[in-house]
């Protein structure tokens, strides 16, 4: 650890001179994580805050890996600098990400003003990988102006982007009913903005009506999200979509909500990192998962519950006099 630490700031200071192998380097810290990451953290964390995280989920199919790109494109004709964070599934064989949306994402890997880095989620739950917040706290440090976050497209359950993003973009199209999974899977709460991507097919309408219809429901006060609707592959709507991302963040910042999003984000990650740290102390060895197979071997089948209550009360975290359940 000791001499990874000393590379490393140097890796972050040649990153933020434009040093992409740097920048590579850094980033595959930031992805493995552990002490070593946790030790330079805070240098990349004091230039964090800058950069404006906007999240993209949605179902697969919707064209997300697309309308990212074409966002990304617009970006750079305002001379803005662009990281893309693309969430793969986890391949089954390797246990790495597929590499797909780098593939799609040619036009960007070819620009120096942009960088894509894929990650696998490699089984974490939301859409995103365990560590895409570190990334993006990377990417944000070297002085990127926008951090634009893919998730990996379950569509039922990947809500943490909303948690790690400032504006969080999800991305519907017409005829598949995704409109109704977006109310079922809670993505009605966390957008900031709705985009109906291939709004040239059959249907468009409907889904806009539909999504209308649901945000009359919406807290009286709340921002009401934009609706954009875009043909990605050809660009039709990008600027649109532009310009309400851009309002969205000027709207946040004027409210005081940007900087409570990023409070309640770093509140979020200490307790996911507590968490971690008390579960790994509590199972470094082989003592816990003795303890808990000697607790279960009894002549009576107990209850989990009453098993977890004695571990407690072992550990002097629960007191002996607790009435049991």
């Amino acid at each position: 650890m000791t001499s990874t630490i000393p590379r490393a700031k140097q890796w972050q200071q040649r990153a933020q001179s434009g040093d992409r192998v740097a920048l590579a380097r850094l980033l595959t810290l930031a992805e493995r994580g552990g002490d070593e990451f946790a030790e330079v953290h805070p240098s990349i964390h004091a230039g964090n805050g800058r950069a404006h995280r906007i999240g993209f989920t949605g179902p697969p199919g919707a064209g997300k890996s697309t309308l990212v790109e074409a966002y990304a494109l617009e970006l750079r004709k305002r001379a803005q600098r662009v990281a893309v964070i693309c969430v793969d599934p986890t391949s089954p064989f390797t246990g790495g990400a597929l590499l797909g949306d780098r593939v799609r994402m040619n036009r960007l890997t070819l620009d120096p003003g942009c960088f894509v880095r894929s990650m696998a989620s490699r089984g974490w739950f939301g859409g995103l990988a365990r560590t895409s917040e570190d990334v993006a706290d990377v990417f944000d440090a070297v002085g990127y102006d926008r951090v634009l976050i893919e998730t990996v497209g379950v569509g039922q359950s990947e809500i943490d982007v909303a948690r790690a993003a400032d504006t969080t973009v999800v991305v519907l199209v017409p005829g598949t009913g995704d409109a109704v999974q977006a109310m079922k899977a809670g993505l009605m709460e966390v957008a900031d903005l709705f985009v109906v991507n291939k709004a040239d097919r059959p249907g468009v309408e409907r889904v806009v009506a539909e999504l209308e219809e649901v945000l009359q429901l919406r807290a009286d006060g709340a921002h009401k999200p934009a609706i954009v609707q875009t043909v990605a592959m050809n660009g039709e709507g990008i600027d649109e979509l532009s310009r309400c991302i851009d309002e969205h963040r000027e709207h946040c910042a004027a409210s005081g909500q940007l900087a409570t999003r990023r409070a309640a984000r770093a509140a979020e990650k200490v307790r996911r990192l507590l968490e971690q740290a008390l579960r790994d102390r509590l199972f470094a060895g082989k003592g816990m998962e003795r303890r808990i197979e000697e607790a279960l071997q009894s002549s009576e089948p107990r209850s989990p519950y009453a098993v977890v209550r004695e571990l407690l009360q072992e550990l002097g975290l629960v007191s002996k006099e607790t009435r049991k359940p």
